[in-house]
């Protein structure tokens, strides 16, 4: 089962761009490159590791 990217980062608000990148936890908390180096790459929420994730579009 793979993760579900959403599709704002949920520090800023930001909209994440279809083929832009993102960051995401085991948990599915997703941010921005930005809030991510800003919090060392750890996530608010669970404390875990965020990694990069290529956001891709959704095949029609």
């Amino acid at each position: 089962m793979a993760l579900e990217m959403k599709t704002a980062c949920m520090k800023c608000d930001g909209t994440l761009e279809d083929m832009g990148e993102a960051w995401i936890c085991s948990y599915e908390c997703t941010l921005c490159t930005p809030c991510t180096a800003a919090m060392s790459q750890t996530c608010p929420n669970c404390g875990g590791e965020l990694l990069r994730f290529p956001r891709r579009r959704p095949r029609k």
